[in-house]
């Protein structure tokens, strides 16, 4: 302790919770209380209280909770006209500065003191990191001095200063104010502490980011170390894990993000702590939020975590032993392509990037047959080169787009695992029960491969359609832009009980066809029963349409198909041979086509199509019929966690002859929703928040609002080509506007 002659003891107050759960209701942080600590002269130097403004909440005009005003009696008006978090923490780094202990400006080196761990692991870093606040490097080494004070004095853990001034049956007459009198305890016991005869050792130590690391499936991992994260944005890595539990040391390679049995992320990860102690900090952040998403955190075990991040492929143990900084997933290559096409398609302009180690650095993904599953890993030595590589998503490799993620050691390990267990999801389990027990009698059933495909942005998604709407009712709800609809091209969803899910999918006849109707008609009102509903019109790519509906799951082969699929005429009824191993893991099925029922379902009768109210720049269509024949469609639904129930859906189609083909990666104008605003958001706060981007403007803004006319939180922001608003949503995706954490998807 000679080397360090000076303590500071540090205290913060939230707007929630206090005491023992601090920190545990995502509340901000509005008291920072510190008191410098003169050890060599057995003195206090000085103390400092700071009120902390934080940010607004829309939701309440009021800053303080009840549980705030009744334990800690802050006065709210005092904290309304208080400087926010990080003017306060660097009016705190310019007083180590004028004490002289700053170690950066010539003084002597210092540690914090506090009472317990939640101070700085839930509080100062938690809201920093979600705020965007740099802390300085004396902030990620500290001591707690109730651990301090068990290991001295030999005793119980102590649940709080009082109970440590009790023990040493000290004067506690301090200040009355909240906070100023907790550190004037801390001071109190830390110099009992210190004429005592105690020495500080090591300092607890807050990791700064996580680091990789490779977990075998033999290694033992305790029960009291996991937890499983639920609710995750599907785009989530492992760093945006690691930001929500920061303050907590997870262990190395200690993020494992669960897949579907597709091989997706489900939303679901499992991490490893360093101690137990940092596990249970972490079930307090049970709900705690991710943008505008709540994040669940319930307790796991090692064997669950070992399940999804173990791995003994020698493989992928040399493959990870390189030492990247960052791993990038590439998904849809083609089956033929080599090392030396993966480096070329890194390497060629624009954001040419290098990968480490060359052809080393690339990891295939193969069955335990040999074959290809499209799928690679790729290692980067830096941050800086990965997000370069990241910005060439979607681009062509041959004739095929190919998808990039960021990706975890352990992800590596599950696919690999997965890939190479003869039970894959191509080969399933015959001795699996069918998620169907039966296909009801004559419904026919229609392979998704038959609706549409391709990356071409001509579909639209409507969302939150009345339960009860019918064709005729989105007919009429998109008016003019109904022209467009290409033959048969209504589908609408409905879940394996025969309820409307309240969505539809519709393909036009072009891009331009389905940007004006997106453009004009989303968040626009649908009448239906005398009441209104605000319908959410989403461009999309049949694609797009297609991985939705199946969820990911693989298409469904046909032995056999009938003319009425692909012409108007409706031809006598013909079998259609479906293997389904997933709904009927038996025998094969046979169903019978739309023409074999037109007696139990009848035709519907639709208007025609509304006259244009305004020129369209696309080549007209011919008469549609009056009629479309009711077709439906069974599948299953994604992969969730236990013990929600896995359920069937099913979607019910008007009709479905024409097929799209792929021309190519969209490149042409689309739009990215912006999802969090602030209420009180301008279009200028838009273009600010768009810096870099000069094509966004006024007239590429739209701000959109709920019944009343106020803003509902999300934006339109279009965009002159695909590839620049990917690289919006690469540069600008979860940044901050204000006090909001911003979401960029592609609309």
């Amino acid at each position: 302790m000679a080397a360090l002659p000076h303590i500071v003891c540090f205290f913060v107050t939230t707007a929630g919770k206090n005491g023992d759960e601090l920190g545990s209701d995502e509340e901000q942080i509005v008291q920072v209380v510190y008191l410098l600590y003169d050890q060599n002269n057995n003195k206090v130097v000085d103390v400092q209280n700071y009120y902390v403004k934080p940010q607004p909440n829309e939701l309440t005009e009021t800053l303080l909770t009840d549980d705030c005003k009744a334990e800690t009696g802050l006065d709210e008006e005092l904290v309304k006209q208080a400087p926010p978090l990080d003017h306060v923490l660097e009016e705190f780094d310019r007083f180590l500065s004028a004490k002289g202990v700053h170690p950066e400006h010539g003084g002597r080196s210092f540690y914090l003191l506090t009472d317990g761990q939640a101070h700085l692991r839930q509080c100062i870093h938690h809201e920093c990191c979600k705020k965007n606040i740099p802390l300085p490097t004396y902030f990620y080494k500290f001591y707690d001095i109730r651990k301090e004070f068990k290991k001295f004095y030999k005793t119980e853990p102590m649940p709080s200063l009082k109970t440590m001034i009790d023990y040493l049956a000290l004067d506690n007459n301090g200040s009355v104010e909240y906070g100023v009198r907790q550190c004037q305890e801390m001071a109190k016991i830390l110099t009992r502490l210190v004429n005592d005869g105690h020495s500080f050792g090591d300092p607890e130590v807050i990791n700064e980011r996580l680091e990789g690391g490779i977990c075998s499936k033999n290694e033992y991992v305790s029960d009291g170390l996991v937890v499983r994260a639920r609710g995750l944005p599907w785009q989530s890595s492992d760093q945006d894990i690691a930001r929500f539990f920061k303050g907590l040391n997870i262990a190395k390679g200690g993020v494992a993000l669960c897949l579907s049995p597709q091989g997706r992320r489900n939303g679901e990860a499992l991490i490893r702590f360093e101690s137990e102690e940092h596990r249970d900090l972490a079930l307090k952040r049970h709900k705690h939020h991710i943008g505008q998403r709540y994040i669940e955190v319930y307790k796991a075990s090692g064997k669950d975590f070992i399940n999804v991040a173990g791995g003994n492929n020698s493989e992928a143990q040399a493959f990870l032993s390189r030492g990247g900084q960052t791993i990038i997933r590439m998904r849809g290559l083609p089956f033929t392509s080599t090392t030396q096409q993966v480096l070329e398609f890194f390497t060629r302009d624009p954001n040419s990037s290098q990968v480490l180690d060359g052809e080393e650095g690339i990891l295939f993904v193969h069955y335990p047959d040999g074959r290809s599953t499209g799928d690679a890993f790729v290692l980067f030595a830096t941050e800086e080169e990965s997000a370069k590589a990241l910005k060439k998503h979607r681009e062509m490799m041959g004739s095929r787009y190919i998808e990039l993620f960021k990706s975890t050691t352990a992800e590596v390990q599950q696919v690999l695992n997965r890939s190479m267990d003869p039970r894959n999801p191509e080969q399933p389990d015959s001795q699996l029960t069918p998620l169907i027990a039966q296909i009801p009698a004559g419904i026919p059933i229609i392979p998704q491969s038959l609706i549409t495909s391709g990356t071409r942005r001509d579909c639209i998604r409507l969302r939150n359609l009345p339960s009860a709407a019918q064709v005729t009712d989105i007919l009429t709800f998109l008016g003019e832009f109904s022209q467009f609809i290409i033959y048969q091209g209504v589908h609408m969803v409905y879940t394996a009980t025969g309820e409307a899910s309240g969505e539809a999918f519709i393909q036009l006849d072009s891009e331009d066809a389905a940007t004006l109707t997106a453009i004009n008609r989303h968040r626009c009102q649908m009448i239906f029963g005398n009441k209104k509903r605000v319908i959410e019109v989403i461009q999309c790519s049949g694609d797009d349409m297609s991985y939705v509906l199946t969820n990911g799951m693989p298409q469904m082969s046909i032995s056999a198909m009938p003319t009425a699929m692909t012409a108007p005429a409706l031809p006598p009824p013909s079998p259609i041979t479906l293997q389904r191993p997933i709904l009927s893991p038996v025998t094969p099925q046979t169903i019978m086509t739309t023409s074999a029922l037109t007696g139990t379902f009848p035709y519907m009768s639709l208007a025609q199509p509304l006259p244009a109210a305004f020129t369209p720049t696309i080549t007209a269509l011919p008469q549609r019929p009056a009629y479309y024949p009711p077709i439906l469609y069974w599948y299953p639904s994604p992969p969730v966690s236990p013990p929600t129930p896995q359920t069937p859906a099913i979607t019910y189609y008007t009709t479905t002859s024409a097929t799209n083909t792929a021309a190519g990666p969209y490149t042409g104008p689309c739009m990215i929703i912006m999802r969090g605003l602030p209420i009180n958001v301008t279009v200028q706060d838009i273009m600010n928040y768009f810096q870099g981007f000069p094509e966004v403007g006024p007239d590429t803004i739209s701000i959109q609002t709920n019944l009343e006319g106020r803003p509902n939180g999300d934006a339109l922001i279009s965009f002159t080509s695909r590839l620049e608003a990917e690289r919006a949503i690469v540069e600008k995706n979860r940044r901050h506007l204000g006090n909001r954490f911003i979401e960029l998807f592609m609309a």
